[in-house]
């Protein structure tokens, strides 16, 4: 893993490409025949997606939303994002779910209740690109593929080129 500190608004290089092939790594050495893939929308979901036919995987990967589970949900509403699709039986299953940015733990808690509203999995897992600190909620990836230090007036999410390939953008908010 690596780690990396940013500056001034834009400064921050993070070749995402490169990140993606160690989170490859990482989830090799992470999963068994019977995990099942599920990102958070979207950029978690664009992972997984990648990930499951990288890994040579049949089927596609879980997309999991954080929409309906969201401490902040009166303020943001519905969000235009993916909704939870998991073609798979959640019941008793081994979930790796997949992230590109974790920041305050948030939205993975979100995304947990999400998960158990469809059964309840007899292990869950995380693993993203990078891990940003900051965290609100005790909660800590099995995998990170770099550790990012960024101020919180800035925000950093995964992009993706039409042809697929992934890089960040870092923001003011």
């Amino acid at each position: 893993m690596t780690t990396f500190s940013a500056g001034a608004p834009g400064s921050l290089v993070l070749d995402a490409e490169a990140l993606y092939r160690e989170l490859l790594r990482g989830v090799r050495s992470l999963r068994s025949p019977e995990t099942r893939l599920a990102g958070i929308a979207s950029g978690g979901a664009w992972l997984a997606e990648r990930l499951q036919k990288d890994l040579g995987l049949d089927g596609a990967a879980g997309v999991l939303s954080s929409a309906m589970h969201r401490d902040d949900f009166a303020q943001r509403g519905l969000a235009a994002s993916a909704q939870t699709q998991l073609p798979f039986d959640v019941n008793g299953a081994d979930v790796l779910v997949l992230d590109d940015v974790l920041y305050t733990g948030r939205t993975l808690r979100a995304v947990l209740n999400e998960l158990y509203d469809y059964g309840r999995p007899a292990r869950v897992r995380l693993a993203v690109l990078v891990d940003r600190g900051g965290r609100e909620l005790p909660v800590q990836a099995d995998f990170a593929a770099a550790r990012v230090a960024l101020p919180a007036s800035q925000s950093l999410a995964l992009a993706r080129t039409d042809s697929g390939n992934f890089h960040f953008q870092v923001k003011e908010v």
